[in-house]
């Protein structure tokens, strides 16, 4: 079931086409990344169907019981921007505030508190908490009222590595207990460890959407490529020997070592005895899976901003 469907959104500002007629559903249960670089299109994206700005054409729907309404919009959290709490307040008296203004969820903050790990501080003023802490206090008033599906737009921009562990451990844990979440990120690495599935945009065209599994592998049916790096004193000899290894696919010097594309799983305890057996002793063995790093590239032949 998809919780939401955006069929053929487009926006324009003036000349500049945010969005391009933009398609993808968005699974229930999923953790559903829209990735692209700064400018792409994605907050637009989610003005758009959080009912924050208009599209020029195209329609989206969540799938939540009939059209998009108040009622709707109660199933939905949302952190689109940096909530404005009150330096001075505390974490409770913030989110008591941030719920009367919801209508909803004034007695539900000592859960939401609990569950990104700020029980214990929400007698603290605002003030005194790390960047990683006012994060997951932003996200603890998206959970007010308990919705089912929680939209984000970049939840790890500007943290410190710490804080982005911390937000990538919380977005698991609530996917774990069964929220849809929709994260926009230009972010490649948190993507990938944290998304189930993602639409690719680049300059508002919506390039590539599956599943993350799908998207390394290039197809629904296909083994994810693995990459395979191999240096030896000898790289001539070991790229002869290398070339009747199964599973080969292709191989490319660079610099003193060898990178080798394979079309099946390779093990490495199987290359090394096989290089042993035939006299090579191998100075480097890396065998990886293409990261989603690789596929954005191969998909909009850009580098990330990140």
């Amino acid at each position: 079931m998809a919780i939401l469907t955006v069929d053929s959104l487009s926006k324009n500002y003036g000349n500049l086409k945010a969005l391009d007629a933009v398609s993808f559903s968005v699974p229930q249960g999923s953790v559903f990344g829209i990735l692209g670089p700064n400018g792409s299109g994605k907050t637009t994206l989610l003005g758009i169907v959080m009912n924050v700005l208009n599209p020029n054409s195209g329609t989206f729907t969540w799938g939540l019981g009939g059209p998009y309404t108040n009622d709707t919009r109660k199933h939905i959290g949302t952190l689109l921007e940096t909530p404005n709490f009150y330096p001075y307040l505390s974490a409770e008296q913030n989110l008591t505030i941030a719920a009367r203004i919801k209508g909803r969820g004034e007695d539900d903050i000592h859960r939401v508190l609990k569950l990104v790990n700020l029980f214990q501080r929400r007698d603290s003023a605002f003030s005194t908490f790390s960047l990683g802490m006012k994060q997951r206090l932003a996200i603890a008033s998206t959970l007010l009222g308990d919705p089912s599906v929680l939209v984000f737009d970049e939840p790890t921009n500007g943290l410190d590595p710490a804080g982005i562990a911390e937000i990538r451990e919380l977005i698991t844990s609530l996917s774990n207990n069964g929220k849809t979440i929709i994260m926009a990120s230009h972010i490649l690495d948190e993507v990938e460890k944290v998304c189930t599935h993602v639409a690719i945009i680049q300059k508002g065209i919506l390039k590539k959407t599956g599943s993350v599994k799908e998207i390394l592998a290039g197809s629904t049916n296909a083994t994810p490529t693995i990459i395979v790096e191999l240096s030896a004193p000898d790289l001539n000899e070991l790229k002869a020997v290398m070339e009747s290894f199964p599973g080969v696919t292709s191989i490319r010097q660079l610099r003193n070592e060898l990178m080798l594309t394979c079309s099946v799983e390779i093990n490495g305890v199987a290359i090394n005895q096989h290089c042993f057996q035939q006299g090579i002793t191998l100075e480097k063995l890396s065998v990886k899976k293409t990261s989603l790093e690789d596929k954005f590239l191969e998909i909009t032949g850009t580098k990330s901003d990140n």
